[in-house]
């Protein structure tokens, strides 16, 4: 099957709306279609797989992280969700209300709070992580395997480039 890569209606009012001002159209090309695409994916994995659990994507990724990498401090776990603190605060409080996940004490330091899984939260991200990556896999479905691997490049690029301009 034939793939269609031209430029979306929007991306093309877009190019109409910037053709005079001297900007670099293939940049706005890559970045609105990483938005949109990312837009797309989640609202996909809320409605297809996280809505019956009560959780957001915010909320499976807090969870994910934890499953991979352990019990962390909330200013870490924010990090590495790629969320604001106080967004954090409000998916670990939902996440606490339905015994996914719990709030500790940090051992040293009384005001530092340290976020575990709890075995019900561990359970639920290796029984819905399949179903997730049955979703990544119908996604990028009309890639190959070589463009998969160049896009994660691309993209890898994107973000060290992000990480090291702040």
């Amino acid at each position: 099957m034939a793939r269609d890569t031209s430029p979306v209606r929007a991306e093309r009012d877009i190019r109409r709306r910037v053709k005079n001002l001297n900007v670099d159209l293939a940049a706005i090309d890559v970045v609105h279609n990483i938005f949109r695409a990312s837009t797309a994916m989640r609202n996909r994995y809320e409605q297809e797989i996280l809505a019956r659990y009560k959780l957001t994507f915010t909320g499976f990724t807090t969870l994910w992280v934890l499953w991979v990498w352990g019990s962390m401090e909330a200013y870490q776990l924010a990090e590495e969700v790629g969320i604001s603190k106080s967004t954090l605060t409000g998916a670990v409080t939902n996440l606490e209300r339905l015994g996914f996940i719990e709030r500790l004490a940090h051992t040293r330091d009384r005001r530092r709070v340290v976020i575990r899984s709890t075995r019900r939260g561990k359970h639920l991200v290796r029984t819905l992580y399949p179903q997730v990556n049955a979703l990544e896999r119908i996604i990028t479905k009309d890639l190959s395997k070589d463009e998969k691997t160049g896009l994660a490049k691309g993209l890898r690029i994107l973000l060290h480039t992000l990480e090291n301009e702040v």
